[in-house]
């Protein structure tokens, strides 16, 4: 593979995206103690700031399609920087009330979401003619560079909560998104010559005949109900910070050891289990996860004080091995979608598949919350915790009846899911009518 200053751009668009996690901490204590959301309120605007993340097709429709001054890839950056820049500034200076803050954070996720879908296009329009191994390496440096821009920032976003108010942290944060905004520059393009016989209808086509083949309707199923288990999340967070004492300062530090754990979920990935088989693969890490976050009942019944462990330590190294688990787990997903896309509507196709993991991500969000509403956990009570976790940790466990969905295997091409492989003429559509 080549290095160029276009890849050097691109992976800077995916660095930032890592790196707007410095905000994250502050966001949380600000939804927390500035406008005293509870719980229940905090996951519901957290599944909803995931939205922009579920129509990520539309974006790569307007992507292929919609070009501006004729370029189909720099001006949307452009546009994407501009917006999440203006949305964190908005964080800083204009959000007092809870739907202010849906509304900023709305936008600020349409920004970097598109940004996102634009550089994803490139990635993938690289990966169509690479090998399976080519391609797990380039998805790697992709998810690699976001690691790396979380890990960079992710002890400052505590740690800054320390001397400075959240306030003054989303209004840093907006510098961010104009480093995506700079990396539009980078990006090497031909002015787009759209095919005279190929009309956008007629794309759209394609993107559905490609999406109801089994080979790519039934995996994508199966991450869906994967991704859509409820998640005790939120809950945790307020349970760490009111009942444990954890201050912005100490969760810094976790976020830093989650990022290099993430790091090296993605490095064992890349040098040892590339090659295994997706169906064990899965179905290892999945039992593997479930089986660790049974160890948050640990922290919650305070069963580690004796021990002679302290909270403190106990987050940390459990932190680290379920960010190694949970990446592994999804880089072979990613792998999966890149090389399911068709040649001409790579932004399109590629963003329909991860705009359906998002929207399971905000259902699993709004499962959350309702479970929480439900048995009663709230920011000072947290009795009902334990049964919170088991549920939620059990539920990962009900789609490993339909991993049969998913290809037995990455590499072989005679598997029965492959059989009925995605298009590959550029012009289907215009070959069909």
């Amino acid at each position: 593979m080549t290095w160029t200053p276009e890849l050097a751009a691109i992976l800077l668009v995916y660095f930032v995206q890592g790196a707007l996690g410095i905000a994250r901490l502050a966001v949380s204590f600000f939804l927390k103690d500035d406008l005293g959301l509870d719980p229940a309120q905090v996951a519901v605007l957290t599944g909803l700031a995931v939205v922009p993340w579920t129509i990520k097709p539309l974006y790569g429709w307007l992507s292929d399609q919609v070009p501006i001054g004729g370029y189909r890839r720099r001006p949307y950056l452009w546009l994407s920087g501009l917006l999440g820049s203006l949305s964190w500034l908005a964080m800083a200076l204009w959000v007092h009330h809870g739907w202010q803050a849906m509304l900023a954070m709305i936008s600020g996720s349409l920004g970097i979401a598109v940004a996102d879908v634009v550089v994803d296009s490139l990635i993938v329009e690289r990966s169509r003619q690479a090998t399976w191994a080519n391609t797990s390496y380039l998805q790697s440096l992709s998810w690699g560079a976001t690691a790396l821009g979380s890990l960079v920032t992710a002890y400052w976003g505590g740690s800054l909560l320390q001397w400075i108010s959240p306030r003054w942290v989303f209004a840093g944060t907006a510098i961010l998104p104009l480093i995506v905004f700079l990396a539009g520059f980078g990006v090497r393009e031909q002015p787009y010559q759209r095919h005279p016989e190929l009309d956008p209808w007629q794309q759209m086509r394609r993107v559905w005949q490609t999406l109801r083949q089994p080979s790519v309707l039934l995996p994508v199923a199966f991450v869906f109900l994967w991704q859509a288990t409820p998640s005790s999340e939120t809950a945790f967070f307020y349970f760490v910070t009111e009942d444990l004492g954890f201050g912005a300062e100490f969760l810094g530090r976790v976020r830093l050891v989650s990022s290099v754990a993430s790091l090296l979920g993605i490095f064992c990935f890349q040098r040892f289990l590339k090659q295994v088989p997706l169906r064990p693969l899965l179905l290892a890490m999945t039992l593997i996860s479930a089986a660790l976050g049974m160890t948050s009942l640990i922290l919650v019944e305070h069963w580690n004080r004796l021990w002679g462990i302290s909270d403190q330590w106990f987050s940390l190294g459990d932190s680290l091995i379920l960010a190694v688990a949970g990446q592994i787990a999804f880089m072979p997903i990613l792998v999966l979608a890149a090389k399911l896309c068709p040649e001409g509507i790579e932004a399109t196709f590629f963003a329909l598949l991860m705009s359906i993991f998002n929207l399971a991500g905000a259902l699993s969000h709004e499962l959350g919350a309702l479970l929480m509403a439900w048995l009663g956990v709230t920011q000072q009570d947290f009795h009902a915790l334990p049964t919170l976790v088991v549920i939620t940790n059990l539920s990962t466990l009900l789609p490993l009846p339909f991993l049969h969905w998913l290809p037995g295997t990455t590499t072989n091409p005679r598997d029965p899911l492959w059989q009925e492989a995605p298009p590959e003429p550029a012009l289907v559509g215009i070959e069909e009518s």
